[in-house]
């Protein structure tokens, strides 16, 4: 890992913090493909054999392009991380990712604004699975109190190429999260997208996922849970466009609300395909009050109770 002189001191800081929220700080290792970000600089790059990562410094960000060549197996992840070590601004992160031929990745994305009291964080990613490719991106989430985030992926698979994205904002404040993914299927691509974000207090939280099943025998998966507390808001929507030849999507929406929160959730299906099929399952409510009771009964107080029901729903 390249760490230029008068930024050690912003990557000791997100080592630090990786340390205090438990995440893996082998992740800044030299036998690690990454990119280290904070606010509008590039503090750490590395490549490995067969991944190629380009960063550049624009205003108010970074915009960075990574490239994997053909039939490319790594043992470790690759890891991004972005950081803002202040209490306010604005970052802009651009992300230009293309996954060659039957290669196998995995991706760990972390954000790490954990001082935040009046940030905005701007986040744009372009993936491209080629043939036969497979790709796992894992996002995960330090926020302080004030983040306004803004998070926009788009996913192109290729055929029989699979793409597993997942989101998780679960331990800290959402504030206000406008989160959208959507991913284009070829033929015999796959796809499935988890989000998970707990809201609280007057938090504002949006998320959208789109699957466009285009390709014949196209298969995708979208879940999405989010808890509600307080006073908080959510809008979830999870879109299914059937248009190949014998393509499935199953679409899933779970949201727990408890106190005064406001959660509406929409799933949307359409088929312009005869032979595609396309299926959808949605619930709004409480905790579920026999799990409540029934932990009560073994000595858990009631918020006890909840909160690992919340977790355990979590950790679905």
């Amino acid at each position: 890992m390249v760490i230029k002189m008068d930024r050690v001191k912003e990557y000791e800081a997100l080592v630090n913090i990786y340390e205090k929220e438990g995440l893996d700080t082998s992740l800044f290792g030299d036998r690690i493909a990454a990119i280290i970000i904070s606010g509008e600089r590039i503090i750490g790059l590395n490549n490995v054999e067969g991944v190629e990562i380009v960063g550049e410094e624009i205003e108010n960000g970074v915009r960075a392009e990574i490239k994997i060549k053909d039939n490319i197996e790594l043992p470790f992840p690759i890891h991004l991380c972005t950081g803002f070590l202040k209490s306010e601004g604005y970052q802009r992160v651009v992300f230009d990712i293309i996954v060659g031929k039957g290669s196998k990745v995995k991706f760990l994305s972390h954000c790490i604004f954990p001082y935040a009291k009046d940030f905005t964080h701007d986040a744009y990613a372009k993936i491209r699975i080629d043939e036969g490719a497979f790709v796992v991106y894992e996002d995960e989430h330090v926020h302080g109190e004030g983040v306004r985030m803004i998070s926009k992926t788009e996913v192109k698979v290729g055929r029989k190429g699979r793409y597993m994205g997942k989101f998780s904002l679960i331990k800290h404040r959402a504030k206000e999260l406008k989160l959208e993914m959507r991913v284009d299927l070829d033929d015999y691509a796959v796809t499935e997208l988890v989000s998970k974000v707990k809201a609280i207090k007057d938090d504002s939280v949006e998320v959208k996922e789109v699957a466009y099943l285009t390709g014949a025998h196209s298969r995708a998966n979208l879940k999405t849970t989010v808890i509600a507390f307080d006073n908080a808001k959510a809008n979830v929507i999870n879109e299914a466009y059937g248009l190949g030849e014998h393509s499935k999507g199953h679409v899933e929406c779970h949201e727990i609300v408890k106190g005064e929160a406001d959660v509406q959730t929409v799933p949307f299906l359409r088929v312009k395909n005869d032979k595609a099929e396309l299926t959808h399952e949605a619930s709004i409510g409480r905790i579920n009050e026999a799990q409540l009771m029934q932990l009560m009964a073994k000595g858990l107080g009631e918020e006890e109770a909840a909160e690992l029901i919340i977790k355990g729903l979590l950790r679905e």
